[in-house]
């Protein structure tokens, strides 16, 4: 298996500190992509969560998230947006490729319908309790333990 991760405009240097740390912990992720407002991994408050996770696992800043989905396409890499949305699949009901990209939005706004209309698929990790979704690191620890369990 071979994950990519794309953080959209994630604004928490927290969070993705967290998210580093459990794609390091899930391991198969070859590279997280940093997008738009993103911070970069010398910030401080990222290290602060992700613990050294940053030098396990390779990441790149981007301006724009679509100019990181573009290298991915030209890699031949699935898409997949993590979005609630009408058409979005449970995460776990999915059979997922070999080589996959995961898209994970901004905590509030989340994935920008442009993104939405040119992904492969769109997943969400169903809630049980009154809450409408996971905190994005959260989330992301989720997905990333259950397509690597299989």
């Amino acid at each position: 298996m071979e994950i990519h991760i794309v953080l959209d405009n994630i604004r928490s240097a927290f969070n993705v500190g967290s998210i580093f740390r459990s794609a390091d912990g899930a391991g198969s992720v070859k590279k997280i992509y940093l997008c738009g407002i993103t911070t970069d991994i010398d910030n401080p408050k990222l290290e602060k969560t992700a613990l050294g996770a940053t030098e396990m696992i390779p990441s790149e800043h981007y301006d724009t998230t679509h100019e990181a989905i573009e290298e991915i396409k030209e890699l031949g890499i699935p898409i997949y947006c993590v979005e609630l949305t009408e058409d979005a699949e449970n995460f776990q009901s999915v059979k997922y490729p070999s080589k996959i990209a995961l898209i994970f939005g901004h905590e509030k706004r989340g994935v920008d319908d442009k993104t939405l209309k040119i992904v492969d698929k769109k997943i969400y990790v169903p809630m049980r309790g009154l809450k409408e979704s996971l905190n994005v690191a959260n989330c992301a620890s989720v997905i990333l333990y259950e397509i690597t369990r299989e």
